[in-house]
């Protein structure tokens, strides 16, 4: 074995699972010449080559996913505005080495679970704004020749004007 594959392959089992995977979409995306790629097809492509499958979730993971998503979906109303509300407020945190997300009932829980709940939720806006930030950047600088794309992070202006546009009973929210 010569030293550079030697380096080679040192550097192949040095890189995350995510960084194998995107290789592989970037070899899959050459060898089929499609920009957009639907992952299930690169998912068969990957099991094709050796890649090897996940263990499938357990019915008691799907359970419990299954009752965060209707967790996540429980609306009620308030009874001053009449605007709906998420019932369920999530906490990501760790416990014994494991990450989970706790759910409290927004009438019962305590102002530091509200608070630590609504200050996970901005930061994830704030993450996405950043992200989409630098995206548009990139895009931007890629196509000097073409408008460019503006994308406003001030959303003052959006939630004001959903706060206050007609519900289907003609009333603001």
């Amino acid at each position: 074995m010569s030293l550079l594959s030697g380096i080679f392959k040192r550097a192949y089992f040095m890189t995350t699972k995510s960084q194998k995977m995107q290789r592989l979409i970037k070899q899959y995306r050459e060898e089929t010449g499609k920009d957009s790629v639907d992952m299930h097809d690169v998912a068969q492509y990957a099991a094709n080559l050796g890649w090897k499958l996940p263990l499938p979730k357990t019915p008691l993971e799907l359970l419990a996913g299954q009752f965060s998503s209707a967790a996540r979906e429980e609306v009620r109303h308030d009874e001053s505005t009449g605007r709906p509300y998420r019932v369920n407020l999530a906490v990501t945190t760790w416990q014994g080495g494991q990450q989970l997300t706790l759910w409290t009932d927004i009438d019962a829980a305590p102002r530091h679970i509200a608070h630590k709940s609504f200050q996970q939720r901005r930061e994830q806006m704030v993450g996405d704004a950043f992200q989409l930030t630098l995206d548009l950047t990139h895009w931007n600088n890629v196509h000097k020749d073409e408008e460019p794309i503006v994308m406003p992070m001030d959303f003052t202006e959006d939630v004001e004007w959903r706060l206050n546009y007609p519900t289907t009973e003609g009333e603001a929210a």
